[in-house]
């Protein structure tokens, strides 16, 4: 496993580079434009993780700025953990074999969500290509929100 991101939901995209680039020195280093979506997403990492941001895209710090204005509350303005697997189902079915609830399941083979104990969001994706869509997870609903 690999961390790879935190995400956090902005209201002004503006301000908040601000403040995490001009304030806090953490440096931009892709962003890309949503139009069907409707939203931006910025990806910041710290002077001494460029290299290793530019070799792996990780660590780093994901800004979501949605165009379309929302209130944030009760925690939506944190958006998930994002880790790298090295076998999505198989990681999905460990945690599930230990009562662990699959809120999207990996019915791509490439991405899933959980829930640590806390409610923080925690999203896994398949390091390298994604693996070929199996059962169970093709037909299992989402369960609660991510």
């Amino acid at each position: 496993m690999r961390y790879l991101h935190t995400m956090v939901r902005v209201s002004d995209l503006d301000a908040s580079l601000r403040f995490w680039c001009d304030h806090l020195g953490l440096t931009e280093v892709r962003r890309m434009d949503n139009e069907a979506g409707r939203f931006t997403l910025v990806f910041l990492a710290a002077p001494k993780d460029l290299d290793r941001s530019a070799a792996d895209r990780s660590p780093e710090l994901e800004l979501t700025y949605n165009w379309d204005p929302e209130t944030y509350s009760g925690g939506r303005n944190f958006g998930h953990l994002a880790y790298k697997v090295d076998d999505i189902h198989a990681t999905c079915q460990k945690l599930m074999d230990a009562g662990i609830t699959i809120n999207r399941p990996p019915r791509d083979g490439r991405m899933a969500f959980v829930r640590s104990p806390d409610g923080i969001s925690i999203e896994l994706l398949q390091e390298g290509q994604a693996l070929t869509p199996a059962e169970p997870w093709i037909s299992m609903p989402n369960e609660g929100s991510w």
